[in-house]
């Protein structure tokens, strides 16, 4: 079908409406038939035709355009985000990210904790938010239930003065806004699970007296609770407990038992090795079945901070997911190995076995099996890459990393050796493909020697890449800081950032 006309890049579809009704009014056509006689001078056979070629444009577009939106956003380049929403309007009801939350979602949603001031600046885009909001944004249920999450104040204040929070008991709670808060409670006070999940808001936000309320309101509905409560520390202490030590998982395991297994992980990261077998001893059923995630998150804690002693005790006290098959999935393994805590495999592998891939020996420093990965011209030879770290990790990819291939499950193992301090095996990755400006980090792209400076330990695994001619400029994805930046402003390490800075000095001299 020829056509006499041609369809914009972006096309508008109430702008062929106004076609058409103008088409039928010309030519005294019914608006159906002029739809029809529309679409075919598009080359189209017919309006729907027609229509489905709009989204399909726009939507093309617009996917560029939010991609570009959400750059704009991480930069908090609010004048350039106005520019692109003037020219895509459409972006103010996309939808199109995983969690359905648009670009409101994107500029609210915090990689961390932001309850301070300080961390909601780092973590949050409130400028981006703010002019999305005033623009019109669609605002999806799951960007204010982030900001309960991430305990953003400064947002959940811009969304109060917006009117753009739920009026229910929970906001209510997170706001502090005791006397709203009390209302509610004549209204739905009867609903335990409301009452609880109120309870542990007002808690997360620190506000004591509405937390202190809501308790009341918990023990009526649950006295066992208040006799639990009032025979140890006190309906005060409680709540204080609950606001500064922040229990995990109430909802499933209940306000009592979850403060008591926050005990018990307490005395274990304090390193009251005694209090912390005798808290087990006396909730057994944390050592049962109905424990193993208590036991496999204990465990990977564990291994994340190099505590041996907390494995052995625990394991020593016969667990069940020491007879859990197959094992739960876990990232023991992995956080011993990004942590430097490769030692701690012997006890690990007591219930998870070592992958058969490249990064594990890599970390163990066990040469022999790393060469076994690539064949006799040395190339990689590594069969299904899915098989292979990070592909098999637990831990989500960010998206910045793309989809695992060779090069980076090379990266992957010659950064668990360097971590490791196994020299040796990382020299032969570095010779056989591996490439030492990965954009490899512990969490989201940066580099091995940002992580490095995270870990604030060692110096020798620093020292190697930079004898290796690591690139010392590379910045991370998130603040655009080189591992100098990072030791000087994120972990306030002015003796690495003087040695980093000396080191890079040192190297140029030599060239």
């Amino acid at each position: 079908m020829t056509a006499s006309k041609s369809l914009p890049a972006r096309p508008s579809l109430e702008s062929l409406r106004k076609q058409a009704k103008k088409l039928a009014r010309d030519r005294s056509l019914s608006l159906r038939d002029a739809q029809l006689a529309l679409a075919r001078e598009y080359g189209l056979a017919g309006w729907q035709d027609l229509t489905a070629e709009v989204s399909r444009r726009l939507g093309k577009g617009l996917e560029r355009a939010a991609v570009q939106a959400r750059h704009l956003i991480h930069n908090n380049d609010v004048e350039g985000l106005k520019q692109l929403l003037a020219e895509y309007p459409a972006l103010l009801g996309w939808l199109g990210d995983e969690d359905h939350s648009g670009l409101l979602g994107f500029a609210t949603g915090a990689y961390g904790d932001a309850f301070r001031t300080e961390s909601e600046g780092w973590f949050t885009r409130g400028a981006c938010a703010e002019l999305l909001i005033d623009a019109g944004a669609i605002v999806a249920p799951a960007v204010p239930e982030g900001l309960i999450f991430s305990r953003a104040r400064g947002l959940l204040q811009l969304f109060e003065r917006k009117r753009l929070l739920p009026r229910t008991l929970k906001f209510f709670a997170a706001l502090g806004a005791l006397d709203a808060v009390r209302t509610s409670l004549d209204e739905n006070g009867h609903d335990q699970a409301i009452v609880t999940e109120a309870f542990l808001t007002a808690c997360r936000f620190h506000h004591e007296a509405v937390a202190s309320l809501l308790l009341d309101r918990i023990i009526r509905l649950d006295p066992e609770l208040g006799e639990r409560v009032d025979a140890s520390v006190g309906r005060s202490a409680f709540v204080k407990y609950y606001m500064e030590k922040g229990p995990a998982d109430p909802t499933t395991l209940g306000l009592w038992r979850a403060f008591v297994v926050q005990q018990i992980r307490l005395a274990a990261q304090e390193g009251d090795l005694t209090g912390f077998v005798r808290g087990l001893r006396r909730e057994p059923w944390l050592l049962g079945e109905t424990g193993v995630d208590f036991q496999r998150g204990l465990i990977e804690w564990a291994a994340l901070n190099g505590r041996e002693d907390v494995i052995t005790a625990l394991l020593d006290l016969d667990p069940a997911i020491l007879r859990r098959q197959p094992p739960p999935p876990s990232q023991a393994l992995e956080h011993a190995f990004v942590y430097a805590n490769a030692h701690l495999v012997p006890l690990l592998t007591r219930i998870w076995p070592v992958p058969d891939d490249l990064p594990h020996p890599a970390g163990m420093g066990d040469l022999s099996r790393v060469k076994r990965w690539f064949d006799a011209e040395g190339t990689p030879a590594l069969g299904d890459v899915a098989n292979h770290a990070p592909a098999t990790s637990v831990h989500l990819r960010e998206p910045q990393w793309g989809e695992v291939g060779v090069q980076q499950v090379l990266d992957t193992a010659l950064a668990w050796s360097v971590i490791n301090g196994h020299f040796e095996v990382a020299d032969f990755l570095l010779a056989h493909g591996a490439d030492i400006n990965t954009n490899w980090n512990s969490h989201e792209p940066a580099s091995i020697l940002h992580h490095l400076v995270s870990l604030q330990g060692d110096y020798e695994p620093m020292q190697y890449l930079i004898d290796s001619g690591i690139d010392m400029t590379i910045k991370d994805y998130r603040w655009h800081s080189d591992a100098r930046g990072w030791a000087l402003y994120g972990y306030h390490d002015e003796k690495m950032a003087r040695w980093l800075e000396d080191a890079k000095r040192e190297r140029e001299l030599k060239r």
